[in-house]
């Protein structure tokens, strides 16, 4: 391929220089303006990692609430600022460990968390009211929020002190993942439900982070990740709108969650290019009055579908290239992935290795000592102008097809990251893109590489807990705040109020999830 026609992932056209004529209609005080300032091009505080770095927010979570409590306090150790939590697949789909269709999956992709015993487990001897814990989990997000709740409520910690995020993120489940329960619209008043329960409740806590992460790895480009994530963006903000939520009641709790992956500039002008979206979003299609609430405020995971199983150790480069373009971009909180993620869990010793490389960026490297070091350079820039460009043409159809959620309805998202994904597959196969170690600088024979344990009695002993839970626990006031749960529902008012009650009477998450079930349905892809 000739080095004369060079195009991002998005497939933007790269030139070979950049010069000032780039920019002839670029106004900066109107398209770059001062960090902390509209619309936020710049980075959203006026100092940046100047005032303190980023958070460096590991992901963990496997097997039992003990097993995952052990690795929390491992990394809290190694110097880890912020805890996030995976959930096993049966938690994530409303089934408890003990379920017929959870067997097998207990605690292989994430904790297994089915009652609020679990929860207890799952957070013992950490200090909740000085850590903020990000969970990702979307269709049982209430129930995991609130269990949250519960056993801090339970250690005295005072709700207003309570910080951190649930995913929330419901829409990207029908575009991307596929770990919905109910229908689109039925999710949707859920999500609405925790937008009102914790401005009353829960005042710091982030009630969604709006993913474009789960996009960018089911195979679309940064273009369609940035322009598909604020599109769902768009759409719970109308519906909490509809609820009758002032908007900057909510907004400023809202947060969203890029990936990083391998084309450096690209995904740094992808950060740059959202930030500025959103806030003209926010303001100019919502009215928002506050300027909190036109923030786009991000995490940053880096690209686990960019990892390879072949010579595994290469990744530590690649997670430590999609990092910098994080920090580069402005991220609030960074997620780096273990160089091993490839074959499995990530080990203690590639867990270590991914949180020393944030502390090696952050205190070694001087890219906090000055705020968007990028800011004014023609190439930046000019392709920030161009990412910029190609997602609102998405935006912009989205919104004729009716908004996001009669978009994924209609498979309109779904059809254009698949289109993508074999675009990119397509160029690896035909040695177009290079993916080293993969199809260029590869090695016959494997590396025998260290995978972590799944130990099968931890999920048998877990689906013992849930039963012996149901066995010796009073089941009248379980059935009775059932009972109050559907009625709820049917009725249309929040749901989290007589949850909340269930929950604490010890009843589990696949029966919470049940009662809802018979109310709203599950949800079958046309």
């Amino acid at each position: 391929m000739s080095k004369d026609v060079v195009h991002t992932d998005s497939d933007i056209p790269i030139k070979p220089l950049y010069e000032e004529s780039d920019l002839s209609d670029w106004i900066p005080e109107v398209e770059l303006s001062k960090p902390g300032e509209f619309p936020f091009t710049r980075g959203i505080y006026p100092t940046m990692y100047r005032g303190k770095p980023w958070t460096m927010r590991q992901y963990a979570g496997f097997g039992t609430a003990e097993a995952t409590n052990e690795r929390f306090k491992f990394l809290l150790g190694a110097g880890q600022t912020g805890l996030s939590c995976a959930f096993d697949l049966p938690t994530q789909m409303g089934y408890d460990s003990d379920h017929p269709r959870a067997q097998g999956e207990v605690g292989r992709v994430g904790v297994a968390i089915s009652s609020l015993e679990d929860m207890r487990l799952l957070l013992s001897g950490l200090p909740l009211e000085n850590v903020t814990t990000s969970m990702t989990i979307n269709a049982t997000s209430s129930i995991l929020l609130l269990l949250y709740q519960l056993v801090a409520e339970e250690t005295g910690a005072r709700a207003e002190k309570l910080g951190g995020t649930i995913q929330n993120d419901i829409l990207k489940e029908y575009v991307a993942r596929g770990t919905y329960i109910y229908p689109p619209r039925q999710s949707m008043k859920i999500v609405t439900d925790i937008f009102s329960y914790c401005k009353e409740n829960l005042p710091n806590w982030n009630t969604i982070s709006i993913s474009g992460y789960h996009i960018r790895e089911a195979g679309s480009t940064a273009v369609q990740e940035i322009a598909f994530t604020l599109a769902n963006g768009i759409a719970y903000v109308e519906a909490a709108v509809q609820a009758g939520l002032h908007v900057d009641d909510f907004a400023p709790r809202l947060s969203f969650f890029w990936n990083a992956h391998n084309n450096f500039f690209e995904e740094i002008a992808k950060y740059r290019a959202s930030r500025r979206m959103w806030a003209s979003i926010m303001r100019d299609r919502f009215g928002t009055e506050s300027p909190k609430s036109q923030l786009l405020r991000f995490h940053t995971q880096t690209g686990g579908s960019t990892l390879t199983a072949q010579q595994p150790e290469v990744n530590i480069v690649r997670v430590a290239l999609q990092a910098l373009a994080a920090v580069l971009g402005g991220t609030q909180s960074l997620h780096t992935n273990g160089f091993d993620e490839a074959l499995g869990l990530p080990t203690e010793k590639a867990a270590k290795i991914a949180l020393r490389t944030q502390q090696v960026l952050a205190f070694e490297s001087g890219v906090t000592d000055t705020v968007d070091p990028l800011g004014g350079a023609y190439f930046i820039e000019t392709l920030t102008n161009q990412v910029e460009e190609a997602a609102w043409l998405y935006l912009n159809e989205i919104d004729n097809l009716g908004g996001a959620v009669s978009a994924i309805e209609a498979g309109y998202m779904q059809d254009e990251i698949e289109r993508a994904a074999y675009a990119y597959a397509k160029k690896i196969d035909s040695g177009e893109k290079i993916v080293v170690g993969l199809n260029r600088f590869s090695e016959v024979g494997g590396v025998d590489q260290d995978v972590f344990p799944i130990d099968p009695k931890q999920q048998l002993q877990q689906a013992e807990r849930v039963q012996r839970l149901k066995a010796l626990r009073d089941n009248v006031p379980v059935e009775r705040a059932l009972v109050e749960l559907k009625e709820a529902a049917a009725e249309g008012s929040n749901v989290m109020y007589p949850m909340k009650n269930a929950l604490r009477s010890n009843a589990t998450l696949g029966e919470v999830s049940d009662a809802l079930r018979e109310v709203y349905g599950t949800y079958t892809p046309g």
